[in-house]
């Protein structure tokens, strides 16, 4: 038995530092032993290294050993969904809600599971469960995780979502102890630490690579501190070289990566990801840096009291909204969202689309946890008002797009009439989203690099304006592109919008990307943050200030090495 719990001490510690396969590998030998944690942790170990297949014999071998293992249960859904079995994933996450119906993380999953799927039959009833476990959890409970991203995509108020971010930070930063305290001097060049696992070909090194290239690198030196894959690709190429530093902490658990950013020297750790997939935000909990920062990972609070700022921008973060956040705001003067202006589209042709040359093509390229029934409905309406138009959605897998093919034919709409988007290259995406006439955009959590990637094909977007920093950001963006007139009050104008949009000339789209301009407001942004915490002054709101543009060329202006 000792021997048991030295090995399993052993694997958790290396799981910890997120060494999971070699945690599978201390554990595979020991395969037949018939130990529920053992099996258990050899299942979560293969999943969390890419075997989501073999990770399905262990965990169902726990769960036959203790048919109530709320977590194998976790890490079994989890796995499912990797292998595209959302239907049965979403089952796994009601068994734990069954089990469980007090715990907000068992009745946000078991939502989130059945969005993943279209499952929309208990779609109030799950909704339900989940505001009753969330406002019964008292405010200092720091017994679980919350789930926040799932929250955020469904209804709630802005004070449910601050309450869960909270509950979740606390479940997640216990145990990591504060380094010495850090302090600030003022210095003419600041050292800035990136934080995220999406360095490679994803969405957001996509949306910040032009803003490195054009930074001021006499003014900031850049670190890139990386948890995720490294692929290869261009655009981790491209980022690569936009910075002084690539750093890899993949291996390293939240305290090593504060460790690591304090030997860096880091004056401001700038996060990317808080509440999503992946993220190791927690190494901030360490407080490895003077000023700590959240921007553009996750669309609302993180709940963590050592982050001082959150960035966004008058729209998506107004100070009115400041009671909602645990950090202060701090407002860029245009989009929140940077992108990319040298990105260049090649239109796809319709035909090797699938689409009708002859269509009006609504286009709905969120992901289909994001397209609740009110959406729906809306959007089945309008497949009634255009005959000639079909709804052209992002696929969410075999079992996700049947059922909403079922649900169109129950409002009368045929099969047909719904054509899925398959899984393709960011460049290929980009490329045949304008094919599309016009984007419909979800709420309350709208499309935000969806949205900016299809105004930069050309496709209009309309959207409908929400409360809270996810139901903002197309209308933030949608604000910079020139188009104000495209954000809806009201379901019905939604509805009648996109039916004058689609039947109409597109609008035209301004030009809304100009990374240098954004480079020096978050620079300045910086500035602002650093000389409070020189004075020693604790963080406040920074109100939305703009910046002069030096002219093209210009010294402090050098884009690419």
């Amino acid at each position: 038995m000792d021997a048991l719990e030295d090995l399993l001490r052993a694997a958790l510690h290396e799981m910890g530092r997120g060494r999971h396969a070699e945690a599978g590998a201390l554990l595979a030998p020991h395969a037949h032993v018939a130990s529920n944690p053992l099996q258990r942790y050899l299942g979560e170990s293969l999943r969390r290294s890419g075997q989501a297949q073999a990770a399905i014999g262990p965990l169902m071998q726990a769960l036959a050993l203790k048919i109530d293992d709320i977590d194998a249960y976790l890490q079994l859904a989890f796995a499912l969904q990797t292998l595209q079995m959302k239907t049965e994933a979403a089952e796994c996450f009601r068994t734990v809600a069954a089990l469980r119906p007090d715990s907000v993380m068992a009745q946000a999953y078991q939502a989130h599971g059945d969005q993943q799927c279209a499952r929309w039959d208990d779609f109030d009833a799950n909704l339900q469960a989940l505001h009753a476990a969330l406002r019964a959890k008292p405010e200092a409970a720091d017994d679980e995780f919350g789930v926040p991203f799932a929250v955020a995509a469904l209804p709630h108020a802005p004070a449910d979502l601050l309450k869960v971010a909270r509950l979740s930070t606390r479940f997640l930063s216990r145990g990591i102890a504060s380094l010495p305290p850090a302090r600030a001097v003022d210095k003419p060049r600041l050292r800035i630490g990136y934080l995220s696992g999406d360095f490679h070909a994803h969405a957001t090194a996509a949306l910040m690579v032009e803003v490195l290239e054009c930074r001021d690198r006499a003014g900031f030196e850049v670190l890139l501190f990386s948890h995720g894959p490294d692929d290869g690709s261009p655009l981790q190429q491209r980022v690569r070289a936009a910075c002084d530093r690539f750093i890899d902490v993949g291996a390293l658990d939240a305290a090593g990566i504060a460790a690591r950013m304090r030997a860096e020297g880091v004056d401001i750790a700038v996060d990317l990801k808080g509440h999503t997939a992946g993220s190791r935000f927690t190494a901030l909990a360490a407080r490895p840096a003077p000023v700590q920062v959240a921007w553009l990972g996750f669309p609302g609070t993180c709940g963590a009291d050592y982050i001082d700022y959150v960035i966004g921008d008058p729209i998506v973060t107004p100070l009115a909204d400041a009671p909602f956040y645990s950090e202060r705001i701090a407002q860029l003067p245009r989009c929140y969202q940077p992108g990319d202006a040298t990105r260049r589209i090649v239109p796809t042709p319709r035909a090797a689309l699938g689409l009708p040359e002859d269509a009006i093509v609504l286009l709905s390229a969120n992901v289909v946890h994001k397209v609740l029934p009110p959406i729906f409905e809306a959007w089945m309406v309008l497949l009634h008002r255009l005959p000639s138009a079909l709804l052209w959605q992002l696929s969410g897998g075999e079992q996700a797009d049947a059922r909403l093919r079922e649900e169109a034919a129950r409002h009368g709409i045929v099969p047909e009439r719904l054509v899925f988007m398959p899984p393709v290259d960011m460049a290929a995406h980009w490329n045949r989203l304008a094919a599309a006439d016009l984007a419909l955009d979800t709420w309350p959590y709208n499309g935000h690099t969806t949205t900016s990637d299809a105004l930069a094909a050309g496709v209009p977007v309309v959207t409908l304006r929400g409360d809270g920093f996810a139901s903002r950001v197309a209308e933030s963006l949608l604000a910079e592109a020139g188009l104000p007139e495209l954000v809806c009050e009201t379901l019905d104008d939604y509805v009648e919008r996109a039916c004058a949009l689609a039947t109409g000339p597109k609008p035209p789209i301004r030009p809304w990307i100009d990374s240098r301009a954004f480079a020096r407001d978050l620079e300045a942004l910086y500035r602002r943050m650093w000389a409070r915490a020189v004075a020693g002054l604790p963080p406040e709101a920074l109100p939305a200030v703009s910046v002069p543009v030096a002219p093209a060329g210009d010294a402090a202006d050098a884009r690419r090495p």
